[in-house]
């Protein structure tokens, strides 16, 4: 019998909670362990909490102290393997504003797409 695949956990940073339990919703729907939060200081204090999390989807735009790409270098700084998903309606960032493995989805998106390329990152 093989060993099983532990679930991978995602942390999906929005200020829409419309958006973001969309998002909850589909990421737990496929085996997910699915965090949430508003903006990026909660975010930060649950990454502290949950070395589990390998996944982080961030919008750019958020209230609170920090925007997405903010929050997106902070995760590079501290925590290397997080993968990034940054995605935004508004904002296009250069290739050069993106951290190192993160990638950018513009809004709005079929998170199937999201996920395929969690996929095709991860594997």
């Amino acid at each position: 019998m093989g060993q099983a695949i532990p679930p991978r956990a995602i942390l999906i940073v929005e200020d829409e909670v419309f958006i973001r339990h969309d998002l909850m919703d589909f990421f737990s729907d496929r085996g997910f362990i699915a965090f949430e939060a508003e903006d990026g200081d909660e975010a930060i204090k649950i990454l502290a909490g949950h070395p589990e999390i390998r996944i982080v989807l961030t919008d750019i735009q958020m209230k609170g102290s920090m925007d997405g790409l903010r929050l997106a270098r902070y995760v590079r700084d501290r925590y290397p393997p997080v993968l990034i998903a940054i995605v935004s309606g508004n904002v296009r960032p250069s290739q050069a504003d993106l951290p190192e493995r993160s990638f950018f989805v513009a809004k709005p998106f079929d998170p199937r797409y999201v996920l395929s390329e969690i996929d095709r990152l991860t594997s």
